[in-house]
């Protein structure tokens, strides 16, 4: 009788232990196929973000205070994803920054610009002028606008988009295996959970 009793238990408890464990999947994808990671010896975490995306903004301030405690075997690399020539766009800029050595020093400045001070940043004169008031020569910015290696840089930015299996922002690539948003993760304190999940269980393989 006892042993009837146990298997019943069982019985209505696996509904609920399958539930879970799709709750858990849920929060993350596979990218298919993998994509390979640029160091083999770090486990590499990609933010697939737009300038434009109010939720890139907000997730901000949580991928900042991840950057400043991440465990030293990984590699954090931002990624503008473009989904669109306007998304290219924005993308654009922020190899700019990176070309001219400053992207650290811009990139949060540049999502208040155009989310805490409703500014208009969609042409290049305006971006222009607001990478002059921090400190870089026009000339200098239009050099790096139209060089081959910012070029070359939103290029491989487009394909991996489509690679990653992007669809929205912000995304979160880990290690090139896996997929997170925060649709899948609900919020984001859950979805840094999920990153560091992912790098624990990355580096452990």
């Amino acid at each position: 009788m006892k042993r009837v009793r146990q298997l019943a238990v069982a019985i209505v408890l696996a509904p609920v232990w399958l539930l879970g464990s799709a709750a858990q999947a849920a929060n993350y994808e596979e990218v298919t196929p993998p994509q390979t990671t640029s160091n083999p010896q770090k486990v590499e975490v990609v933010e697939l973000f737009w300038y434009r995306c109010p939720h890139c903004y907000r997730l901000l301030s949580f991928m900042e205070r991840w950057e400043r405690s991440k465990p030293d075997n990984v590699d954090y690399i931002r990624m503008p994803a473009i989904l669109s020539e306007r998304w290219a766009f924005h993308a654009r800029a922020y190899y700019v920054a990176e070309l001219l050595g400053i992207a650290d020093e811009i990139h949060r400045p540049l999502f208040d610009a155009i989310h805490g001070e409703r500014r208009n940043l969609d042409s290049q004169p305006a971006m222009e002028a607001f990478f002059a008031e921090h400190g870089v020569d026009s000339e200098k910015f239009r050099k790096a606008w139209r060089s081959f290696a910012v070029e070359t840089k939103v290029r491989k930015a487009r394909v991996m988009t489509k690679r990653y299996g992007i669809t929205g922002t912000p995304s979160v690539i880990i290690n090139g295996k896996y997929r997170t948003d925060g649709v899948m993760t609900g919020t984001y304190p859950n979805m840094i959970r999920v990153i560091e999940e992912l790098v624990a269980k990355e580096s452990a393989s």
